[in-house]
C-alpha cells in the first residue's frame, strides 16, 4: 500500500532540510567574518547558482515585461529577504544558533497572520490552535534555561 503525499510536502520538507544546513553552515562561516559581508557573499552565491539554472532549463523571461504589480511585489519581497539575511545573520553571529533558529521561525505564525490581513485568507479554528500550538512549542525552546 503506498500513500501519495502532495508534491509541495515533498518541496517544504526538502526546503526544510537545507534551511537547516543553510543555519549551521552560516554560523560556521561567520565565526571569524563580519556578518554583512558573510551574507553579501552568500547572495552572490546564489546569484551565481540560480540565474544560469534559470537560463539553461529555458524559464528565463524578460523581467521588464512582467506585470508591474508582480514587479513591485516581486522587489519588496527581495527587501524583506535582503532584511531577513541580514538580521539573521547578525543574530547567529552574537548568539547561539538553536535559540536563534527557533526565534527565526515564528515566522511560521507570522505568515498566518500576515496571510489574514494582506491576502484575506481564512484559517480554520483548527489553524488557528496549530499556530497557537507552534507559537508555545518555539516559546518553550527559545526560553529554556
Amino acid at each position: 500500500m503506498s500513500i501519495a503525499l502532495p508534491a509541495w510536502l515533498a518541496w517544504a520538507g526538502l526546503s526544510a532540510c537545507f534551511a537547516a544546513l543553510t543555519a549551521v553552515f552560516a554560523k560556521a562561516g561567520v565565526r571569524d567574518v563580519d556578518s554583512d559581508l558573510a551574507m553579501a557573499l552568500r547572495t552572490i552565491i546564489v546569484a551565481l547558482l540560480v540565474v544560469p539554472f534559470v537560463v539553461i532549463t529555458g524559464k528565463w523571461a524578460d523581467p521588464f515585461a512582467l506585470p508591474a504589480r508582480a514587479k513591485a511585489f516581486l522587489v519588496l519581497s527581495a527587501l524583506a529577504t535582503g532584511a531577513s539575511w541580514l538580521c539573521y545573520f547578525r543574530a547567529i553571529q552574537v548568539g547561539e544558533l538553536a535559540k536563534v533558529a527557533v526565534v527565526d521561525k515564528t515566522s511560521v505564525v507570522l505568515v498566518l497572520l500576515f496571510a489574514v490581513v494582506f491576502l484575506g485568507e481564512k484559517p480554520s479554528g483548527r489553524d488557528w490552535l496549530g499556530m497557537l500550538l507552534v507559537l508555545s512549542g518555539l516559546a518553550m525552546l527559545a526560553f529554556r534555561r
